[in-house]
């Protein structure tokens, strides 16, 4: 019996032992005095490695101190680091008030400790409730490869419960294993990071590739470079479509006016270009109004830049109309060089107005972002705003040419002058309403390429050539070739730039444009008739 009570005894105070033993490990779990001095004195890679430490084993105070840091309201006095705000002093660990002594010396915290503070608390975030804070945190720790992570992000793993954010941490978790000491597990992370291909997958297997040493997990990374590449074609073959198709929006909505003033009325306007950049800096202008005066409007700032940037070009295109265009009818030659020298003139005028450099305009918030439909394809607001602003406008016009008394007059007196004449309609007149309509539409694509581009006194030179393309490829006079060079071009443009480069895919289009009206001059969409060949 006697024997029986000293044995229990023993394990008793072996028990008690283990436990006192066992204290100070359980209280190194969470922020100790040591771990805050740690983090804030000292080499910034020691000071990295308490942050490292902490973030482990994070407790309640742990990403207070940490913002604290990130914040510089931490203070070093005696060698003892403090939360200073607003002059008064806490203690990092136990939050209590503390008197804060005259020798407290700031601390300074260079880019790179910034930057895994600014990690660090991502990390902690990992465990909020908020399910947006958590998507933030995941996505502010792609491409981080401390394996210093890994056991935050597995006891992340383990809590989350939303099946999408749950994937994305075992994609995060793949990335830190993929720099781990173990050649299995880096084959095994390489394997996982190809089922979900994104440019961030492929710009981090591309990374180890280059640092790999282990045949076995090279042969893996390359296996997903093939697997992650093609996964990510369609996304890029779409995005040069979605290029190609906005591209050629913008080529349309510049090509309607000349569809009139070109296709319609037979003028060469060389100052195209120019009436669009003048649509482009109404935009602007207005734009200054509404921060100056409207500042609380200033989001719907585009709905009244549209009209105004209408009638600008066009009251300056029938001003044009009327005071040269207009002597110069049938007379093509002097019509193109007596543009050239008024697009000159304008060009001119806007520089000493608003000077020669760029000036910026903002797009509204509505207008800001885009839809993700892909890993690597994303479609810009402003682009898609645009591409529906150019259909509106098209339909539009055509409503304006086919149903309304204006159109009838344009029509009747581009086919028969004379005879239009004769029967009372005013032609001088449908010659500047017609002119001014063509310009009018300049000034709305120059408000639209005011929201994808910078706008500037060259504004319309960059376009005007390709414009004229369109008109001529697609069938002078026709709105339906219009549509359909625009957009052919666009794309062809887009994919020959992918292949051979800007400057040679403008000479291979040009070269095909050349070869294509060599075979059919009429365009792609003939006016049929007596006069006109089929």
């Amino acid at each position: 019996m006697t024997h029986t009570i000293g044995r229990a005894a023993a394990w008793m105070l072996l028990l008690c032992a283990a436990l006192w033993l066992g204290l100070p490990q359980a209280r190194a779990a969470g922020l100790t005095p040591e771990l805050a001095n740690a983090m804030a004195a000292g080499d910034t890679s020691d000071r990295i490695t308490a942050i490292g430490q902490a973030v482990a084993t994070p407790d309640a105070r742990t990403q207070v101190y940490l913002q604290a840091l990130a914040d510089d309201a931490v203070k070093l006095a005696g060698g003892r680091a403090l939360i200073v705000r607003d002059g008064a002093a806490q203690d990092p660990v136990t939050g209590a008030t503390v008197p804060l002594p005259d020798d407290a010396q700031d601390i300074i915290n260079n880019n790179r400790m910034r930057g895994e503070l600014d990690t660090a608390l991502a990390a902690l975030k990992l465990f909020s409730n908020d399910a947006k804070e958590r998507a933030a945190a995941v996505q502010a720790l792609k491409g981080e490869v401390d394996a210093s992570r890994l056991p935050l992000i597995e006891r992340a793993l383990a809590s989350e419960t939303v099946p999408g954010l749950k994937a994305q941490l075992e994609l995060l978790k793949a990335s830190v294993m993929l720099a781990a000491d173990d050649a299995g597990k880096r084959a095994a992370a390489a394997r996982q990071l190809a089922a979900a291909p994104s440019p961030a997958v492929r710009a981090l297997l591309l990374e180890r590739q280059r640092e790999e040493t282990d045949p076995a997990v090279k042969s893996a990374l390359s296996k997903a470079l093939t697997e992650v590449d093609a996964g990510l074609a369609w996304g890029e073959r779409l995005g040069t479509i979605f290029t190609g198709i906005s591209l050629g929006s913008i080529l349309l909505l510049v090509a309607l006016g000349l569809a009139i003033t070109y296709g319609l009325m037979g003028v060469i306007n060389m100052a195209h270009g120019e009436l669009m950049m003048l649509g482009a800096y109404a935009t602007y202008v207005v734009q200054r109004v509404f921060q100056a005066n409207f500042p609380g409007a200033f989001d719907w700032y585009l709905l009244a830049a549209v009209p105004v940037s209408f009638a600008v070009a066009a009251l300056v295109g029938a001003a044009l109309e009327r005071g040269v265009i207009r002597y110069l009818y049938g007379r093509p030659l002097e019509t193109l060089l007596a543009t050239w020298g008024i697009s000159l003139m304008l060009m001119q005028a806007v520089r000493t107005m608003f000077g020669a450099q760029n000036v910026a305009v903002e797009n509204p918030v509505w207008m800001s972002g885009g839809v993700q439909v892909l890993p690597n394809l994303q479609l810009p607001f402003n682009r898609l705003v645009i591409l529906a602003f150019a259909i509106a406008v098209l339909v539009a016009m055509a409503l304006l040419i086919s149903r309304t008394r204006l159109g009838l007059f344009v029509r009747g007196v581009t086919q028969n002058r004379p005879m239009a004449s004769c029967m009372g309609v005013h032609t001088a007149r449908v010659d500047t309403y017609a002119f001014a309509l063509g310009s009018g539409i300049a000034g709305l694509a120059g408000c639209a390429l005011s929201q994808i581009g910078n706008v500037g006194p060259d504004l319309g030179q960059a376009y005007i050539v390709d414009a004229f393309m369109v008109v001529v490829v697609g069938g002078v006079g026709q709105l339906a070739g219009a549509v359909v060079a625009a957009m052919g071009l666009g794309v062809l443009t887009k994919f020959l730039e992918g292949w051979a480069g800007a400057v040679l895919a403008k000479i291979a289009v040009l070269v095909i444009i050349i070869i294509f009206i060599q075979r059919r001059p009429q365009g792609l969409f003939a006016i049929r008739g007596r006069s006109a060949e089929a």
